[in-house]
């Protein structure tokens, strides 16, 4: 009897083993990704959730007997949340966050009429859309020093416009990032000022010249106004546009952080502040780490909320 002959691997067929080297690259290509996911994001957001719940120094070391290493943190429970019941600078700065949010549909209305104009036909319109959308690219240092220096009382450019058609006297009027039943105001015609021009005049722009030309001409023949034609052929079209612009508005403006921190930083009186300039503030300013992952925490929660009952009343533009 002859021995048998050594089992061998037999070779993957050519379509299985060209889809599995496909897979590998794929997945080589998607590792720093995946890696940078989960070193910047995943992390510190499980670590948030969890530091939310400890109280505590948080200084760590090295114990120089046992070699143990060692963090001073225990856990708390829901001390923190409780505390934000009771905490009156934590409810300003979250009613200020929401005024500050009625910017968005101003914003979006300015970004809709501004895309409508930028639309027609009129001479040097991309010379008014670079212009319009400059603002955006511009460093947000530079553009809230610039606008916190319009604002100055004494030789701000707004104040001297003022002045020159006999308001007030030069030098004399009001101190608009200063008083507190103004700082809010002016901070939202700031943000719906630097919003209007931006992204969403672009996004709204790009929709409208996917809209079919052919409705309009249907449209003025059967005798269709302006009015008629934005509102059953122009609106229509735009609503997944208008509901992606007003999630990502709602997000950002729920962050509103930079634009207080450079102009008002939080004042006069907290009157300008914001959840997210009151975590920065618990963390650099007041050393309570634990208290400002709780504020994250609340934040976090709120952004969601917002998200999810953005997506389900949206349903229609959504599947659109």
């Amino acid at each position: 009897m002859s021995a048998l002959a050594p089992a061998t691997a037999k070779p993957l067929p050519r379509p299985l083993a060209r889809e599995l080297g496909d897979l590998g690259r794929g997945l080589a290509f998607l590792a720093p990704n995946f890696v940078g996911f989960l070193l910047f994001t995943l992390v510190p957001v499980v670590a948030i959730f969890v530091v939310a719940f400890t109280t505590g120094s948080y200084a760590s070391g090295v114990d120089p007997v046992s070699g143990s290493f060692w963090i001073d943190a225990r856990f708390c429970g829901l001390d923190h949340f409780r505390t934000m019941l009771g905490d009156g600078a934590f409810w300003q700065s979250l009613g200020n966050t929401f005024v500050f949010l009625l910017a968005v549909p101003f914003s979006m209305a300015a970004s809709l009429g501004l895309a409508l104009l930028l639309n027609q036909k009129i001479p040097g319109r991309v010379v008014y859309r670079t212009l319009l959308f400059l603002p955006t690219i511009a460093a947000g240092l530079a553009l809230y020093m610039i606008w916190r220096q319009i604002y100055n009382q004494e030789f701000g450019l707004f104040n001297q416009i003022l002045s020159a058609i006999g308001l007030f006297e030069a030098g004399q009027g009001p101190d608009w990032l200063g008083n507190e039943s103004l700082a809010k105001p002016a901070l939202l015609a700031m943000l719906v000022w630097v919003g209007m021009g931006g992204t969403n005049m672009i996004l709204y722009l790009a929709a409208l010249q996917d809209v079919d030309v052919t409705l309009y001409e249907a449209a003025s023949l059967d005798g269709a106004g302006e009015w008629s034609c934005f509102r059953y052929i122009t609106w229509p079209a735009l609503r997944p546009t208008t509901f992606f612009v007003l999630t990502t508005n709602l997000i950002g403006g729920i962050q509103i952080f930079d634009q207080i921190l450079i102009m008002t930083g939080g004042g006069p009186q907290g009157s300008t502040s914001t959840i997210l300039y009151y975590l920065y503030q618990n963390i650099y300013e007041f050393d309570r780490l634990g208290y400002a992952a709780a504020l994250s925490v609340v934040l976090f929660g709120i952004v969601l909320t917002m998200t999810l009952v953005n997506w389900r009343l949206n349903r229609s533009a959504r599947e659109a």
